[in-house]
């Protein structure tokens, strides 16, 4: 059993995020849902709970099959939902983010960067524009470099168990290549044996401009998903260090899933 949290504060951002995720659910017999608020005050506890009815019976009209709600005062939100997830081993962390301005960057979408931040279970980051149009192409950026031990094959694979995608792999470089190097064929194997249960194919694209490539090939090959790997900004030379998966996750149309090493 897949068990996802939808962490909602009932913004925009939050209920964009949890009828996304709604409808990306809906149907799978495998998968519970915990939908998960945090109030302040005893008085806010009953129009909390008249929130999270009133979403959970919107969320079975849509076809979710298993779907539950918890409601909790005080405490950190995100030590919070890092607790729950760990307790009910969750699969994934659906939450909302918006780039249109800074108090709301401020508000939700720094606390879905933290949970990010803290490295401990895959967290899909919905856009507030995004549109679902089902989850058939998931496409994963990877620099080819030690990926076996970068890699958290266990976390992505259970995400894409959910929805048995085509998986695109693919590889931005500045260098050119007639053929890629022996090293990265060696690691491109690795990965191939890592996702072998998916349909996978492998793209190396030579652009000097990571965000422009990863964007064209977004709409080119029409990629539902777009899988990230966030690294610690230490690794001052990776190109998928925790900064650009931020930058990503502002301007991007399609959900960020954020699996750490």
């Amino acid at each position: 059993m897949h068990r996802v949290i939808i962490p909602v504060d009932f913004s925009e951002t939050s209920l964009n995020a949890s009828r996304f995720a709604a409808k990306m659910l809906a149907g799978k017999a495998d998968t519970h849902i915990v939908l998960y608020t945090n109030h302040e005050t005893p008085d806010d506890y009953d129009v909390c709970i008249n929130y999270l009815e009133s979403l959970k019976k919107e969320f079975i009209r849509t076809g979710v099959f298993s779907i539950e709600y918890e409601c909790e005062m005080g405490g950190e939100l995100i030590d919070n939902i890092s607790r729950l997830a760990q307790s009910m081993r969750a699969t994934l962390v659906v939450m909302g983010i918006t780039g249109k301005s800074a108090i709301r960057q401020v508000m939700f979408g720094s606390n879905t960067l933290k949970l990010v931040d803290k490295n401990l279970y895959p967290v899909l980051i919905v856009p507030p524009d995004a549109q679902y149009n089902g989850i058939n192409n998931i496409a994963f950026a990877s620099d080819y470099k030690n990926v076996e031990k970068s890699t958290p094959s266990v976390l992505i694979n259970a995400v894409l168990e959910i929805f048995n995608p085509k998986l695109h792999i693919v590889n931005v470089n500045r260098d050119v290549y007639v053929s890629i190097p022996e090293e990265m064929e060696v690691e491109k194997n690795k990965l191939f044996r890592m996702f072998e249960k998916f349909n996978t194919e492998f793209y190396f694209i030579t652009m000097n401009d990571f965000y422009e490539a990863l964007d064209n090939f977004v709409k080119d090959y029409n990629i539902d998903i777009l899988v990230t790997i966030p690294k610690h900004q230490s690794n001052s030379t990776s190109l998928f260090k925790t900064s650009h998966t931020k930058k990503l996750a502002y301007h991007s149309h399609i959900p960020i899933l954020a699996a750490h090493e």
